[in-house]
C-alpha cells in the first residue's frame, strides 16, 4: 500500500474538482485529484459539451432557414454522421489526455481509481487493478463527485436498459422512435436534438415542461417541440418492459401504452455519495452534504462539498463559481489568513441563493437569472413585472425574418433594482450576462437608463423594458 500526503485532496476531477485544486495550488498549497473515470468529468464528455455540440447543428440550420437569401441555399436536412462527428471532436473521442496534461501543467497530481473517505483527512484510493493508495491531507478534503442520473421507482425500468443523459449524448445512432420520461432541461434538449435528427419522439411529462421557469418559457418550448413533431403526453409511467433487444413498451397511468426503440430517463439527478465513505463523518451515503457558503460541510471543519454534489445549484458554471471560492478559502485557512465570508465576499458563493443564471438550449432558447415572478411573490417580495415582445426590437428583424421571442424583468420595488430576468427566443443566451451583472451588481434602475444598448441588436430590449417600467411609474 502506497501512502502520500498533500495539503488538499480532491475527490472528483470534473470542472469543479479541477477548479478547487487549481485555486488551492495558486494559493500555495499542494493538491491531488482522485478520479475513477475521465478527467474533465460529466460536463466534458456526457453533458454540457456534447449536448451543446449536438444542439448547435439544428440551431444553425434553423437560423439559415429563417433568412431570405440564405434559405435558398439549404437543400438538405441535418447529416447525423456529421453532427456526431463534430460532437466526437469536441469530446476528444472520450479521451482525457488533454485534461491530464492541463493538470500536470497546473502542478496538480492525479491518482486514478475509486476514492473513499476512510478516516479524518484520509482518502483511500482503489485502482482498477485492485491496488490501493492512502492519501492524507494536512488541511482539507473536497468532495466534488457531482451527480448521476436518478431512476424513478418504476417496475421494469432498469431491466429495460434505458438511456440516461450519458447514452443520449454519446450515441452514434438515431433511434427511429424515442420515448422520454421527464420534462426538464435534459428531456427538452434531447427532444430538440433527436427530433431534428429524425426521431419520432414521445415525451411523458408528469405536470409541465420546464416547470421551474416562467410559464411563457415552457409554453414557447412546448409549442416549438410540438411543431417539430414531438408528442407530449401528461401523466406518469407505471411500468416499462423490453422484449430482449426489441422495442420498449411504456404503460401509462391512464392505461395507454407508448412503444419506442429507446427510452430516455430524464427525471432528475442524484448525488454521487453512495460509496465514498460519507458515513466516516456521520453522513448518510447517497445524501447531499449540507454546506455553508464557503462550501465547508456543516460540523466537519476539514471537509468541503463543492458543485452539484451539495445540491445548491446543479449547473456547471455555478459549481465552478463555488470551486473558486472553496479553493481560495481552503488556502486562506491553511495559511491562517483572514476569511472574507461576508455576502459577496471572496470566499463565499453568495450568488447561489438569488442570482443563478441558466440557459436551456432548446429552440427557442430560454435564458434566465434570479427570481421568476412566482418565486419572487412566494418569497414575499414587493415587485413589478415588466414584459416585452422581443419581435418588436429592431435587432430581431435584422436577425431573422420570423423572429419570435419574449422578455420579462422582475424589479424589487423596495430597492428599485432588478432581481430576475427571463428571455425566450432564438440566440437569447448572449443576453443573459448583462442581466446577471445587473442582478448581482444591484444596479439601480435609474442607472440602467445610462447603459445604452447598441442599435440594432437584440440587447435593445433593455431600453424597451425600461420604457415599459417608466410608463408604469409615470
Amino acid at each position: 500500500m502506497d501512502t502520500k500526503t498533500y495539503d488538499l485532496i480532491v475527490i472528483g476531477a470534473g470542472p469543479v474538482g479541477e477548479n478547487v485544486a487549481d485555486r488551492a495550488v495558486q494559493g500555495g498549497l499542494s493538491a491531488v485529484i482522485v478520479e475513477n473515470e475521465l478527467v474533465g468529468g460529466e460536463c466534458s464528455y456526457w453533458a454540457c459539451i456534447p449536448s451543446k455540440a449536438l444542439l448547435r447543428a439544428p440551431a444553425a440550420l434553423r437560423g439559415a432557414r429563417d433568412v431570405d437569401g440564405a434559405w435558398q441555399a439549404v437543400t438538405n436536412g441535418l447529416d447525423a454522421e456529421g453532427v456526431f462527428r463534430r460532437r466526437d471532436a469536441l469530446t476528444h473521442d472520450w479521451t482525457d489526455d488533454g485534461q491530464v496534461a492541463w493538470l500536470e501543467g497546473a502542478g496538480i497530481d492525479l491518482v486514478r481509481g475509486h476514492g473513499r473517505l476512510t478516516g479524518e483527512r484520509e482518502v483511500t484510493v482503489t485502482a482498477p487493478d485492485g491496488t490501493t493508495t492512502t492519501l492524507h491531507a494536512r488541511h482539507a478534503v473536497a468532495v466534488c463527485t457531482g451527480t448521476t442520473a436518478a431512476y424513478p421507482d418504476i417496475p421494469g425500468l432498469r431491466e429495460a436498459r434505458p438511456w440516461t443523459s450519458r447514452e443520449a449524448m454519446s450515441s452514434h445512432t438515431v433511434p427511429d422512435t424515442l420515448a422520454i420520461i421527464g420534462g426538464g432541461v435534459v428531456a427538452c434538449e434531447t427532444a430538440t436534438v433527436y427530433s431534428a435528427l429524425g426521431s419520432t419522439i414521445t415525451m411523458i411529462v408528469r405536470s409541465q415542461l420546464l416547470r421551474t421557469l416562467e410559464p411563457f418559457a415552457h409554453d414557447a418550448v412546448g409549442d416549438a417541440l410540438v411543431a417539430a413533431g414531438v408528442r407530449i403526453r401528461t401523466g406518469e409511467v407505471t411500468r416499462v418492459a423490453r422484449d430482449g433487444d426489441g422495442p420498449v413498451t411504456l404503460t401509462l397511468d391512464d392505461g395507454a401504452t407508448v412503444i419506442a426503440d429507446e427510452v430516455l430517463v430524464a427525471t432528475g439527478r442524484a448525488p454521487r455519495t453512495d460509496d465514498i465513505g460519507m458515513d466516516v463523518v456521520g453522513l448518510a451515503p447517497g445524501s447531499s452534504p449540507s454546506v455553508d457558503d464557503t462550501m465547508r460541510v456543516d460540523g466537519v471543519d476539514w471537509l468541503y462539498a463543492v458543485g452539484d454534489v451539495n445540491d445548491r445549484a446543479l449547473l456547471t458554471h455555478q459549481g465552478k463559481y463555488q470551486a473558486r471560492a472553496a479553493g481560495d478559502v481552503i488556502a486562506a485557512r491553511a495559511h491562517g489568513d483572514a476569511v472574507d465570508a461576508a455576502p459577496w465576499g471572496r470566499h463565499v458563493a453568495t450568488a447561489d441563493h438569488e442570482a443563478v443564471p441558466q440557459v436551456v438550449f432548446t429552440d427557442p432558447e430560454v435564458a434566465s437569472v434570479g427570481y421568476t415572478e412566482a418565486d419572487a411573490r412566494a418569497a414575499g417580495r414587493d415587485i413589478r413585472v415588466v414584459d416585452y415582445d422581443l419581435s418588436g426590437v429592431a435587432g430581431a428583424a435584422t436577425h431573422a425574418d420570423h423572429y419570435s421571442g419574449h422578455a420579462r424583468a422582475i424589479v424589487d420595488n423596495e430597492r428599485d433594482v432588478l432581481i430576475g430576468a427571463t428571455f425566450v427566443g432564438p440566440d437569447v443566451a448572449e443576453l443573459l450576462q448583462s442581466a446577471t451583472i445587473a442582478v448581482v451588481g444591484e444596479v439601480p434602475i435609474a442607472r440602467l437608463w445610462h447603459a445604452v444598448p447598441a442599435y440594432p441588436t437584440l440587447s435593445e430590449v433593455w431600453l424597451r423594458l425600461l420604457e415599459e417600467l417608466g410608463r408604469e411609474t409615470a
